[in-house]
């Protein structure tokens, strides 16, 4: 039986971690844009099965930090040390000796993203609830300053106009009303940020929340940077509702400022800019994620008395 080239290099880097351990079989994890993401699935010396990930980032992740690999590994082995529901990083190889780019084999765990949950509410809650643990993180003990900041990438983004904007997603309007006011006054303290939390970087088992991944986006800042990210999200999965519900339950379990979440809900809304196609995958999600970006910016607008 013919090996591919791919499955080759898949066999050296099983090798290069256990020399007793085969490789017996992979396949490809769909649903992420930013990275390739494999299955496999080894025998150890004792004949036991077991399963790990692997992750090579992609040519955006890497132009914007070429040491993605590397801070994700470190990020996760911190986080698992202060117990959060992360993967185990197993291994990190950033020699470019087998695969071109820089990979990271983390642990699999049995679970897949609750997309259709049968308990809307405890869905919802468990997610706020995740989040509120990501952003309790005790930046004071954890050395997270190899993370970027999060006013300092923004800012970034939104000094850098680009020459086309996104009209169909309002990419105008927004940045007009961002720039007339960045840096926003920070009322928060900074925390841990996910940098892109939302129902499909999560996995469950038996409607529990079990783990959340790809950590490739994290820095540091204001919180409601991520419930921004996640409100927007949200509502594209599960309702304008399911979004109320969730920043409710996160609200309760806080004490944080909340008023400038409209300016964090535009900064959410920038994201998909130019990219809504790429994301949606057909035209008939592009069209229920275009009409649901409306109603979130309109809302934004709206607290803001923009009309």
């Amino acid at each position: 039986m013919s090996v591919s080239k791919e499955d080759e290099k898949f066999r050296r880097l099983v090798h290069t971690i256990d020399p007793q351990s085969r490789l017996i079989r992979t396949w490809e994890l769909k649903g992420g844009v930013s990275a390739q993401v494999t299955a496999l699935e080894i025998e150890r010396s004792d004949g036991r099965p077991e399963k790990m990930i692997v992750r090579q980032h992609g040519a955006a992740d890497l132009k914007q930090n070429p040491r993605v690999a590397a801070d994700e590994w470190r990020l996760l082995r911190l986080l698992r040390s202060v117990g959060l529901a992360t993967p185990m990083p197993l291994y990190l190889d950033v020699s470019g000796e087998i695969f071109s780019t820089p990979v990271i084999v983390l642990e699999y765990i049995e679970g897949k993203p609750e997309l259709v949950p049968s308990d809307l509410d405890v869905c919802v809650l468990q997610l706020a609830t995740h989040l509120f643990r990501i952003h309790s993180v005790d930046c004071t003990t954890l050395d997270l300053s190899f993370l970027p900041t999060q006013a300092k990438k923004l800012g970034k983004k939104l000094r850098e106009r680009p020459i086309n904007v996104d009209e169909s997603l309002a990419e105008g309007r927004i940045r007009d009303i961002l720039e007339s006011v960045w840096p926003l006054p920070q009322q928060n303290r900074s925390v841990l940020l996910h940098g892109d939390f939302w129902p499909g970087n999560t996995l469950w088992q038996d409607g529990r929340l079990v783990a959340v991944i790809d950590w490739e986006d994290a820095e540091r800042g204001d919180p409601l940077a991520d419930v921004a990210n996640s409100r927007l999200e949200i509502l594209w999965a599960f309702g304008i509702d399911a979004m109320q519900s969730f920043t409710a339950d996160y609200a309760s379990m806080t004490n944080i400022d909340w008023a400038n979440l409209p300016y964090w809900d535009l900064c959410a809304a920038l994201r998909p800019a130019s990219r809504i196609a790429e994301w949606a995958g057909n035209d008939v999600i592009e069209q229920t994620m275009r009409a649901g970006h409306r109603v979130f910016i309109t809302q934004a607008f709206d607290k803001l008395s923009i009309r």
